[in-house]
């Protein structure tokens, strides 16, 4: 039996609106990625403040996409696949805005490293930052277009960053062990990775709640091999 959705064109469109302010809100937090990561690898102090300072328009797209969802709740009253559509649309945009904040706490910290001399080159934190701003691409696009095959992508790829973040760890370790004065920039680092497997992790978080919105099913502590289509 086929849930039942609201049929008025008005809606419709209020449901679209929320849609494409996720997916705009999806791109600016990108953005706010990769221009960190830039910043941090190029020494870049002033494309880190900009990166700062933008943060203010994700804040604010944040509040809109929310309270236009909780006006949809209010005055619609959803059932069913509509319910769970603006549930997960909530969720999503809150994963979003945390992840701009992580951006925020990169930039920061690209600030501070660039005026101390570098470790080494950095490597395996543009390759961590690549991998996750592919995982919020994914999992914006799982929700787009409903794929659970998708979402259950960007669940398996968290390992890669996991792994990843273990081997900037362990990699810094080594660096402090030999050299005391390097135990400052590399805590650093360490942060940055950390943040970043942060945002892979809300990007996971994505991906869990596009598979609720599918099939109901909520799986945020079901092993990644689980089959959820």
């Amino acid at each position: 039996m086929a849930e039942k959705r609201h049929t008025s064109t008005h809606y419709g469109k209020e449901l679209r609106n929320i849609k494409e302010g996720l997916i705009y809100l999806g791109a600016m937090v990108e953005k706010a990625i990769e221009c960190a990561i830039r910043a941090l690898v190029n020494r870049d102090t002033e494309l880190a403040r900009k990166v700062i300072c933008d943060d203010g328009e994700i804040d604010q797209l944040d509040v809109k996409i929310e309270e236009k969802c909780i006006r949809i709740l209010a005055l619609r009253q959803p059932a069913a696949r509509d319910l769970r559509f603006i549930t997960t649309a909530i969720k999503i945009n809150g994963h979003l805005e945390r992840i701009g904040d992580m951006a925020v706490n990169i930039a920061e910290k690209a600030i501070i490293l660039s005026e101390e001399p570098p470790i080494k080159p950095y490597i395996d934190i543009p390759r961590m930052a690549e991998v996750a701003r592919g995982m919020i691409k994914e999992s914006l696009d799982a929700f787009v277009h409903e794929k659970t095959s998708l979402a259950q992508k960007v669940r398996s790829d968290d390992e890669i960053i996991d792994n990843l973040n273990e081997q900037v760890f362990r990699e810094l370790l080594t660096y402090m062990m030999e050299d005391p004065r390097k135990i400052h920039r590399a805590l650093i680092i360490m942060q940055i990775s950390k943040s970043l497997e942060r945002i892979s992790d809300h990007a996971v978080g994505i991906a869990d709640m596009v598979v609720y919105m599918v099939t109901g099913k909520i799986v945020r502590h079901a092993p990644v091999c689980k089959n959820v289509e």
